[in-house]
C-alpha cells in the first residue's frame, strides 16, 4: 500500500497524499498511510465518519472523484476542512473501488502553484489510480492487515547533485555571512550551519533534532509555527521577521520542498532599503497554545457543529477527541431530573459504567459534581491527586489521570465529559486552556443532540405508523418494498408506497414523495395514504384528482409527487397516472428492459384543474413494475439518464423481487448512505 501511494505522488506530481480505509462497521474512515504532510495533521484526521462532509467521504460514499482546486472552493464546499486547513493547495480524493467492494479513498495534495481545474482526463487517469491501489488491496485479501496508526512514509526529493568532496556543501553554506537550516516535514532541525547557530543564540548540539518553537522559548509563538504549516501545506516561499530578545530581528525565508524546508536566516538591516515580511513580535511570558492545538480545536468545533444526534457526539469524542490529547477512556454524562445518565463511554467495562451511571448531579463520590456545580473544570494528573480530594474515586477504575469538563449551555447545566488516561498525565497551561474551551463547544453539541433525538424520535414514530407495516397478498403477484432513509444530517422525509388489494384480481399500487424532511412531510404522508385509500378503485386519473382537491383544500404549503397504478391481473394489464413523479421502470419477458415513459400530471397539492392522462401497458405473466422515488436515481456526480437505464438493466436478471429491490438499491449507493429518503416497490406477475 505504501508503495502504491508513493507512485501516485509521484506520477501525478503531487507533494503529498494518504490512504483511507473504512472500518469492519463501515462506519469510520481511518488514515492509514499518508505522505508529505505533517504528523499532526496526519493525527488531527486519523478518523473521520463516513457521513463527514469531508472530500474523502464523500469520494467514498458517492463513488466518485472529488476535485477541490483552490482554498476558496475548499471554504465553500467543505468548510469544516477549510477552517482547519487555511492553506493554499489543491487536493483530490478518489474511491478505492474493488472487485466486490469499495476499501476506502486514495487522496492528493498539490502545492499553491499547481493547475485548481482538472479536464476530465485528469479525472479518467486519478479514478484509474484509485482503482490501481484498490486492485493491491484485492490481491492482498485477508493477508492484508492495515496499521492501527497513520504510518508516515516520506518522498526523496532532493535532487541530484555533484561534488569532489562530500562536505563541499556545507563548507560552501558556512562560508556565507547567512545562516542556514534544513527542516524536515515535521519541522525538526536536520542541519544548520554554525552562523545559524550563532544568529539563534545557541548551540548546534542544543539544536539539532528540535523544532525551532519548541527549542527556542522566543520562537515558541502562534505566527512562527504556523508560517512552517503554510510552508509544508502550501509549498510556497515564506518570508517573516522574528525578534530575538533583546533587541536583534532577524530576516527568516522558509523555501520548501517534498523532502522538507530549507531555511534562510540574516539579521534585519543586513541589506539596508529592504522591506521587511512579516513581523513576528517577541514572544509573550507565557506561551500560548501551539498553532496545531489551535487550528485543532478549529477541526473540532467545526465537527461539533455538524453533529445530529447524541450518539454523533459520542462517536466524534471517541474517534476524534481522545486521540488529539492522547486520552484513551471517556465518560460523557448528560443531567437529567437532578441525575447524570450516562449517553456513551469509551475505554470502560460495563460493571464500572453501570456504577456510574445515575448519581446525582451533586455527587461528592466523584469530582463530577463539584465540576458541574463551580462551573469549573478540573484535572488530575495520578490518583494521589485525585485521592486527596475523593478517596473512593481512584478505586473505581484503573486510569491514572482525568479531566473533568463541566457541560454548561446557556447557564445550565448539561452534562460531563470526563476524558481519562491510562498512565499519569501531567495537563500544561495549553492543555487546559484547550479542554476548557473544548468542554464548551460539547455543551452546546450535546444540547443540541439532546432536542433532535426527541424530536427524530417523535417524527420516526410518526411515520412508522403511517407506513404500511405489511403489504397485502394478492393472488398472481409478487411483490417486494424498501424504505431506506436519508444518511447522516436529514431529518425525516415524506416517501411513501402503498399496496391496496381491491378483489381477488386487482389492486392499486401507490409510490409518492411529499416536498421536505420534517414531521410536518411525515404528516402529509399520512394524509395523501388516506385520501389515495379513500378513492382507491377509481380509474387512476380520478384518483390523483381528487387526491389533489383534498390537499388544496388543506393548504399544506408542500408539495407532493404520486405515481398511482390500477393493477388488473385478469386482463393482464396496468395502468399508470402520474402527478409529476419519476417514471417507472419495466421490463417484460423477452423483451429489452426500459423506462416507461408517462405523460405526467401537475403535482399533488398546487390547486390547479389539469388532467392526469392514463397509461396503459400489458402485464403479461413474468413482466415486472417498478415504482420507486427520485432518490433512487439522483446520485451526486452521476448522470441521471445514465443512472436509470442502469436500473431498468437489472430487471432482466431474473431475480426474485426480494433480492432484486435490494440490487437496485445497492446499484445506485453501493456504500448504503443516501443523500435523500428511498422507496422502492416492485411489482412481478406471477409467470404460470
Amino acid at each position: 500500500m505504501e508503495e502504491a501511494l508513493t507512485v501516485a505522488v509521484r506520477r501525478t506530481g503531487a507533494s503529498g497524499g494518504g490512504i483511507y480505509l473504512v472500518d469492519e462497521t463501515r462506519q469510520l474512515l481511518g488514515l492509514k498511510v499518508a505522505c508529505g504532510l505533517p504528523g499532526d495533521i496526519a493525527v488531527s484526521w486519523r478518523q473521520v465518519p463516513v457521513t463527514a462532509s469531508v472530500p474523502v467521504c464523500d469520494a467514498f460514499r458517492e463513488d466518485r472523484v472529488v476535485w477541490v482546486g483552490s482554498q476558496e472552493e475548499m471554504a465553500l464546499s467543505y468548510p469544516q476542512t477549510a477552517a482547519a486547513l487555511p492553506y493554499r493547495f489543491t487536493l483530490a480524493a478518489a474511491p478505492l473501488a474493488g472487485r466486490s467492494r469499495c476499501w476506502g479513498a486514495l487522496f492528493l495534495i498539490w502545492p499553491a502553484g499547481h493547475s485548481g481545474r482538472a479536464s476530465p482526463r485528469e479525472r479518467g487517469n486519478f479514478a484509474a489510480l484509485g482503482r490501481r491501489v484498490a486492485r493491491v488491496l484485492d490481491e492482498a485479501g485477508r493477508a492484508f492487515v492495515p496499521p492501527d496508526e497513520p504510518h508516515m512514509i516520506s518522498l526523496d526529493g532532493a535532487s541530484e547533485t555533484f561534488s569532489l568532496s562530500a562536505h563541499a556543501p556545507a563548507d560552501l553554506m558556512e562560508r556565507l555571512p547567512e545562516g542556514f537550516v534544513a527542516l524536515d516535514l515535521e519541522g525538526r532541525i536536520t542541519f544548520l550551519t554554525s552562523r545559524a547557530a550563532s544568529l539563534l543564540g545557541r548551540r548546534v548540539s542544543h539544536l539539532l533534532g528540535t523544532r525551532p518553537w519548541q527549542s527556542l522559548p522566543w520562537m515558541d509563538q502562534v505566527l512562527v509555527e504556523d508560517h512552517y504549516r503554510t510552508a509544508v501545506m502550501s509549498r510556497e516561499p515564506v518570508g517573516f521577521t522574528v525578534l530575538r530578545p533583546p533587541d536583534t530581528w532577524l530576516d527568516i525565508d522558509l523555501h520548501p520542498d517534498s523532502s522538507g524546508i530549507s531555511v534562510r536566516i540574516k539579521p534585519r538591516g543586513s541589506r539596508p532599503g529592504e522591506e521587511p515580511g512579516t513581523v513576528v513580535p517577541a514572544a509573550a511570558a507565557s506561551p500560548a497554545a501551539s498553532v496545531g492545538r489551535l487550528y485543532q480545536l478549529v477541526h473540532l468545533a467545526a465537527a461539533l457543529t455538524d453533529v445530529v444526534g447524541v450518539q454523533d457526539v459520542v462517536d466524534l469524542i471517541a474517534v476524534q477527541i481522545l486521540p488529539a490529547f492522547g486520552a484513551d477512556g471517556m465518560v460523557l454524562s448528560a443531567a437529567d431530573a437532578g441525575r447524570l445518565k450516562i449517553v456513551g463511554h469509551h475505554g470502560y467495562d460495563p460493571r464500572t459504567i453501570e456504577r456510574l451511571d445515575g448519581l446525582p448531579v451533586n455527587t461528592r463520590l466523584t469530582p463530577v459534581g463539584q465540576a458541574l456545580i463551580s462551573g469549573n473544570p478540573l484535572f488530575f494528573a495520578d490518583p494521589d491527586e485525585l485521592a486527596r480530594d475523593y478517596p473512593a474515586a481512584p478505586r473505581i477504575s484503573d486510569k491514572q489521570a482525568w479531566a473533568f469538563l463541566p457541560l454548561i449551555s446557556d447557564a445550565r447545566p448539561v452534562g460531563c465529559c470526563i476524558l481519562t488516561y491510562a498512565r499519569p498525565h501531567a495537563f500544561t497551561a495549553d492543555d487546559r486552556a484547550v479542554l476548557t474551551s473544548l468542554g464548551g463547544l460539547v455543551a452546546q453539541a450535546l444540547d443540541r443532540a439532546r432536542l433532535y433525538d426527541a424530536k427524530h424520535a417523535l417524527a420516526h414514530t410518526l411515520q412508522r405508523a403511517l407506513l404500511p407495516r405489511g403489504l397485502p397478498t394478492v393472488r398472481g403477484l409478487e411483490v417486494a418494498a424498501r424504505y431506506l432513509p436519508a444518511g447522516h444530517g436529514m431529518d425525516v422525509g415524506g416517501d411513501f408506497y402503498d399496496l391496496i388489494r381491491l378483489d381477488h384480481a386487482t389492486a392499486a399500487a401507490v409510490i409518492g414523495d411529499v416536498q421536505g424532511h420534517n414531521i410536518a412531510a411525515a404528516a402529509l404522508m399520512g394524509q395523501v395514504r388516506t385520501a389515495v385509500h379513500a378513492t382507491a378503485g377509481a380509474r387512476p386519473d380520478e384518483v390523483l384528482a381528487r387526491t389533489n382537491r383534498v390537499l388544496a383544500d388543506l393548504e399544506p404549503d408542500l408539495l407532493v409527487s404520486c405515481l398511482y397504478a390500477h393493477i388488473d391481473l385478469a386482463r393482464r394489464q396496468v395502468s399508470l397516472a402520474s402527478a409529476g413523479h419519476v417514471p417507472p421502470l419495466l421490463h417484460r419477458p423477452g423483451q429489452p428492459p426500459r423506462v416507461l415513459e408517462i405523460e405526467p400530471g401537475p403535482l399533488l397539492g398546487i390547486g390547479v384543474e389539469l388532467p392526469y392522462p392514463i397509461t396503459t401497458v400489458e402485464m403479461t405473466p413474468g413482466t415486472t413494475l417498478a415504482l420507486y422515488t427520485d432518490g433512487l436515481v439522483e446520485v451526486p456526480g452521476t448522470d441521471l439518464d445514465r443512472m436509470t437505464s442502469g436500473l431498468a438493466q437489472l430487471l432482466a436478471d431474473g431475480s426474485r423481487p426480494e433480492r432484486l429491490v435490494d440490487k437496485l438499491i445497492h446499484h445506485s449507493w453501493p456504500q448504503g448512505i443516501p443523500t435523500d429518503d428511498i422507496a422502492v416497490l416492485l411489482l412481478k406477475a406471477d409467470e404460470s
